[in-house]
């Protein structure tokens, strides 16, 4: 049996008290875990696609769709982390740089500052950069991305997937490139997060 919760590499750990908001006690292993966050997160996708007009740029829309992402899983769903993480901003400031963000992005949008891929990956960087959950981040903010790179009128991102149907077969190797993408747009260069959302 694996244990619960190994997590990837890279990926960040929950803290005991984090784990303690496990819901479902019938989940015993990493893949029944991970089922049930994907059922949980088909569920609010549905939800959310469905709102055409929903303003989606904003912290509540945000803590919203967490929550629906996983409230069947942990009871923290939607609810900022208030323990330090190996990435992220620390947790008092996790509200005042959601709002900047937001009132970034709302200004990139109606001011058309950058191109659509590149608002949309750029929210998408900044979201997990943040990290303001205490898991499910990057799955998060890939839904934002998507959901606005398709409000500006754009197919939604691929990532990495059409690479699994060419030359990487391995989702490890798939996780590497996107961490070392994060990592350069850390460093202020987005190319590569760009080219690995359309990948």
């Amino acid at each position: 049996m694996t244990d619960l919760f190994q997590e990837p590499d890279e990926a960040t750990p929950l803290d005991p008290d984090e784990r303690a908001g496990l819901l479902q006690d019938w989940i015993a292993t990493r893949a029944e875990l991970n089922a049930a966050e994907q059922d949980n997160i088909d569920t609010a996708a549905a939800w959310v696609f469905r709102r055409r007009r929903a303003p989606i740029l904003s912290v509540e829309f945000t803590n919203d769709l967490h929550r629906r992402m996983f409230n069947d899983v942990w009871a923290w769903a939607g609810t900022y982390r208030a323990t330090e993480r190996n990435v992220g901003v620390a947790p008092y400031m996790i509200g005042v740089q959601m709002a900047q963000l937001f009132d970034d992005a709302n200004y990139w949008v109606d001011h058309e500052t950058y191109p659509a891929d590149e608002i949309a990956v750029r929210l998408h960087h900044r979201l997990v950069a943040i990290h303001p959950y205490p898991n499910g981040n990057g799955r998060l903010s890939r839904m934002m991305a998507d959901l606005l790179i398709q409000r500006l009128g754009q197919p939604a991102f691929s990532w990495g997937s059409e690479v699994l149907g060419g030359q990487i077969a391995d989702m490890g190797e798939l996780r590497r490139q996107y961490i070392a993408a994060l990592r350069a747009a850390d460093r202020h260069d987005i190319t590569a997060l760009m080219e690995f959302a359309r990948s």
